[in-house]
């Protein structure tokens, strides 16, 4: 378990009511922001202090990973934003009673405030450029500490269980019926293009063809026949154009539980082919599905087509944070 704080001043309403967190992948200029890949590390069951109007207001029980979502559609109250992706986050928020102004306690929190990535300014003030950061474990303990019971059964774990009645990935569901349904109104497409299209969302049909033009068998498991495989979308279906979908050199030729790992960022690879895990993914469950957790394993050479689209995968779907978090446990030993 770890922690988190995130500041909701503009979205406490919507994130809280709606149980997500939601971030932009990126700073509107282009540049990386820790505060959103933080998102990235993010595991079922985290607990997350919600600061909102200077008041810790609500403490959430995370039930997902991140994963790539459109922004919420009530954030500016009408419109899409089906082409806006950022970072989503499923959590259950419990609202608080008795909720605290942490710069009223500054004394007993300031001893635990992290040098790096503070969620405060140690006279209390709260940090605007901030969305979502870690705090420590004795941080953590010292706000529940101050908030009282209410914290200690949310965190203690006596609604922990509320998180397993969470539906993960939630927004990527929406974003892929939404793609979905357009597809269907596309004039554009002839009934056979539409079909490549759709079969090729899961793996299958012409795409897979393609893929299978470069590749043989399953790089992690070598299975080879063809009926227990899938083309796995290196950069995604639900963000390619129907020429990306349809690109074999966008594909990976996958057993089912390597795919779904792939798809959801557990695991990627680096363009010399090195197996790549990431820091929040479940190791025990890895072996489970055929990873050898651990062990450095190399799939082989990928072509450059291969190359670009797995950039794409490592920079906007590996749950991978380039900002290490120092004294605090992950996933992986």
């Amino acid at each position: 378990m770890r922690y988190w704080w995130v500041n909701q001043n503009q979205t406490y309403r919507h994130e809280v009511a709606g149980g997500y967190l939601w971030s932009p992948r990126r700073k509107s200029n282009g540049n990386r922001n820790p505060f959103y890949d933080f998102m990235r590390e993010v595991s079922p069951g985290d607990v997350v202090f919600s600061f909102a109007d200077t008041l810790i207001k609500a403490i959430g029980i995370a039930g997902s990973h991140a994963y790539e979502a459109p922004k919420p559609l009530e954030f500016a109250g009408a419109g899409a934003y089906w082409d806006l992706i950022g970072w989503r986050v499923d959590v259950h928020f419990h609202p608080l009673a008795g909720a605290i102004k942490p710069s009223s306690h500054m004394a007993s929190l300031v001893p635990h405030l992290q040098k790096t990535y503070a969620p405060l300014r140690s006279n209390g003030a709260g940090l605007q450029s901030v969305y979502l950061t870690y705090v420590s474990p004795s941080f953590a303990a010292a706000l529940v500490d101050l908030v009282g019971r209410e914290a200690r059964d949310i965190v203690s774990g006596v609604r922990v269980s509320d998180a397993n009645r969470i539906q993960p990935a939630i927004g990527l569901i929406e974003w892929e019926e939404h793609v979905l349904a357009g597809l269907h109104d596309d004039r554009r497409l002839t009934d056979t293009e539409r079909s490549s299209v759709v079969m090729a969302r899961r793996g299958q049909g012409l795409f897979k063809d393609r893929v299978m033009q470069i590749e043989k068998v399953c790089r992690i498991t070598g299975v080879d026949q063809q009926q227990h495989l899938r083309a796995s979308h290196c950069k995604p279906w639900r963000e390619s154009s129907n020429e990306e979908r349809l690109d074999g050199e966008n594909g990976l030729l996958l057993s089912p539980n390597a795919d779904h790992l792939f798809d959801r960022g557990f695991i990627g690879f680096g363009d010399d082919g090195e197996l790549l895990i990431s820091p929040v993914a479940h190791c025990d469950s890895l072996r489970k599905l055929g990873i050898a957790v651990g062990e450095r394993i190399n799939v082989g050479r990928f072509t450059s087509g291969q190359r670009s689209y797995l950039d794409f995968h490592r920079e906007n779907v590996l749950l991978k944070s380039p900002f290490p978090i120092h004294g605090v446990e992950h996933s992986l030993p």
